[in-house]
């Protein structure tokens, strides 16, 4: 085994805790990490959220966590929310945001604004067909109904409404978007029920019940389809549905919930819904922790404060701040019990009916206890672990018994909540005794300290046997047998043996003979370091022990032996830091005299100043210069265009390179031909015209 065993120990015991964490989830209600969560994700941008509906999301989360940012985002907000229901164009779902935003930022809008809204939106329900516009027109209705004082708000065939609606949904539960698609979502199913329950607090009679009969009938057969986790949390998923309509199990949970409470508040009798099902509703709403997006925030908060306060059954959950127990340090265990958003619980006592080892089907190791609350810190406590719990994993049986029987249809409890537990200590590690054996009745055994720093030196041949014993027992005197008790040799060359040492109860005892591993070792002589591993995750004092080092001498080995294999690269050869480059540059060569090359620069300008003397002899004047316009256009661009030419002669001399000289000339080039072509067609017109008179 190759690698470093140290490391190997610390993966190990990761992942058994890890593992049993997995295997059987412990829910905690919200908490400050959510509230750091909101404040990172919802994050405006200059002052404001992209639309109205993101401004809502993060304003509705801040409102259920109790996070005033609402100054933050007022001015920006009230802005658009006038806007959006001051138009007359704008779209259903805009105008329902708008509302809700205003539901919490309380904008300044006049009275006939709200009257037009809802005009608007009771044309809408009276013509609506889909359900997304039955949802954003009622929901708007009702949303402007409880932000006005229009007592009188009622839809006029709210019973006729009610039907429609009801005409979406399916046998099985769930709801169609409309009556031209086949296809039913349990995310639509949410959506109606927050419809209907709008419907039915806008009705100024009450609605048949045989219609609220068979909504209720539809929501225990939706629940038939509800999908289960092992660790008892309940949720909701999409069935095939159409991709642009496709939910995740946390929006589709969402939608189903705030359905679900909306409308059992406005109706009468009770759902008859199993209360174990609400609890895994809340469950799963916690047990996915801290999402990293805006819109999964929302969806777990919003969900969750619609659990918080409903008439169906509002969960309460058992939690333990701390899963780890030492011994060693005689800890006390603590559970609380609060609501999904962090509230106390009402008067009731916590019992833990049972306590079994992780792994193993005997019976309970502890008979029921009471645990004692203390009022001020809202906790409820064991202090003193029973004799009977020793170090290791075990699976801890709480049950909650309410005091007042009239919350027993109020709250969910769960019946008995199940969650793993460590229990740790600090594991005793005696006899420990290493000794080099020439036969089988053995020979001197020398003992050594593994709690120490003192090593051994031992020398030993083919024909002999290393042997190395020592016991374990935990701090109530029992056997204790690790998850990994590994001896490891490791020779000057760096190939490595591992070898795991076996237990009878208290007892750990290996024998190496080294006749019958002679080519697992390659047939290597020399200096061996020895190195014992015993770690657990419930022992404390897990250790990785250098025991000394073994002069081991084997025969030489036979022509097809077996070779060591290759050791492995060393990482920071290959990606450490490498050698410093030390650059010679090249000694300059010497410069002529600076007066030589100022005559040098005469000699190259003597044939400009020859070229200007030149044009002064010809008499060189403007007499022909084009008067009209467009020729005179024409000329002024050529001569520029020479000075853009001379121009370029100047870059290539002092900083530009060939290529780039040649790629502008080729431009310029073209533009002298193009524009030198008219202006010359031009002269030679008027000098036509001159000989012709």
């Amino acid at each position: 085994m190759a690698g470093s065993l140290e490391g190997f120990l610390v993966l190990i015991i990761a992942a058994l805790i890890c593992s049993s964490s997995f295997a059987s989830s412990i829910f905690q209600p919200i908490s400050d990490s959510h509230r750091s969560a909101a404040l990172e994700l919802f994050t405006p941008r200059d002052g404001s959220f992209f639309s109205l509906e993101e401004t809502y999301e993060a304003l509705r989360t801040f409102e259920v966590l109790g996070i005033d940012k609402k100054s933050d985002i007022n001015t920006a907000a009230c802005q658009s929310v006038l806007e959006i229901l001051g138009s007359p164009s704008s779209a259903l779902k805009d105008l329902f945001y708008a509302l809700k935003v205003n539901g919490i930022l309380k904008c300044d809008i006049e009275k006939d604004v709200f009257e037009g809204v809802a005009s608007r939106l009771q044309v809408t329900v009276s013509g609506a067909g889909a359900l997304l516009d039955f949802y954003y027109s009622v929901g708007g209705l009702v949303l402007v109904k409880d932000q006005t004082s229009k007592g009188d708000l009622y839809l006029a065939d709210a019973e006729g409404v009610f039907g429609s609606i009801k005409a979406l949904s399916q046998s099985d539960g769930r709801w169609r978007y409309n009556s031209n698609n086949p296809e039913s979502s349990t995310f639509a199913a949410g959506l109606a029920l927050e419809a209907l329950s709008g419907v039915v607090s806008l009705s100024s009679s009450e609605i048949d019940q045989s219609l609220i009969g068979t909504t209720k009938n539809d929501i225990l057969k939706l629940f038939d389809s509800i999908e289960k986790y092992d660790d008892g949390a309940f949720y909701f998923d999409e069935k095939l549905v159409d991709a642009h309509e496709h939910q995740g199990p946390l929006s589709t949970t969402s939608s189903v919930v705030r359905g679900l409470t909306a409308f059992a508040a406005v109706t009468l009798g009770s759902l008859n819904l199993p209360s174990g099902k609400v609890l895994g509703l809340a469950r799963f709403l916690l047990g996915i922790g801290i999402p990293g997006d805006a819109k999964d925030l929302f969806n777990q908060i919003d969900s969750l404060a619609s659990l918080e306060s409903n008439s169906v059954s509002i969960p309460l959950i058992l939690s333990l701040p701390v899963t780890v127990l030492s011994l060693t340090k005689k800890d006390t265990l603590k559970v609380k019990v609060n609501t999904v958003l962090g509230s106390n619980a009402p008067p009731l006592t916590v019992k833990l009916v049972g306590v079994f080892r992780s792994g193993s089907k005997d019976n309970s190791l502890i008979e029921g206890q009471e645990l004692k609350f203390n009022p001020e810190s809202a906790v409820y406590a064991l202090d003193i672990l029973p004799k009977s719990i020793d170090v290791g994993k075990y699976t801890f049986v709480f049950e909650m018994v309410l005091h007042d029987p009239d919350h027993l249809n109020l709250y969910a409890t769960g019946g008995q909540t199940r969650i793993p537990i460590f229990v740790t200590g600090v594991v005793k590690v005696d006899s420990a005794e290493i000794s080099v054996l020439d036969s089988d009745l053995g020979s001197t055994e020398t003992k050594i300290d593994l709690a120490g720093e003192n090593t051994v030196s031992l020398s030993a041949n083919h024909l002999q046997k290393l042997r190395l014993s020592f016991q374990l027992s935990t701090p109530h005197g029992h056997a204790f047998k690790p998850h990994q008790a590994i001896l490891k040799l490791t020779h000057e060359t760096k190939v490595e043996h591992s070898f795991v040492v076996g237990s009878s109860g208290k007892q750990f005892e290996i024998n190496l003979d080294f006749l019958g591993l002679v080519e697992k070792f390659f047939y290597l002589s020399g200096k061996y370091n020895v190195q014992l591993t015993v770690g657990d995750a419930v022992m404390e004092n897990s250790f990785l022990k250098a025991i000394g080092h073994l002069d081991l001498d084997l025969p030489e080995p036979p022509e097809k032996a077996p070779q060591p294999p290759p050791l492995p690269l060393d990482q920071n050869l290959r990606y450490g830091p490498k050698a410093e480059i030390t650059h010679i540059f090249r000694v300059p060569e010497k410069l002529p005299p600076k007066e030589l090359s100022l005559a040098f620069l005469g000699l190259t300008l003597f044939p400009l100043l020859g070229f200007l003397v030149g044009l002064l002899r010809l008499g060189v004047n403007l007499k022909n210069f084009p008067s009209s316009s467009v020729p005179a256009m024409f000329a002024v661009l050529f001569h520029l265009g020479i000075a853009a030419v001379l121009l370029l002669y100047a870059l290539f001399w002092l900083k530009w390179d060939l290529f780039t000289t040649l790629k502008a000339l080729g431009f310029l080039g073209a533009f002298l031909m193009f524009v030198g072509h008219r202006i010359l067609s031009h002269l030679a017109s008027i000098s036509s015209k001159l000989k012709s008179a």
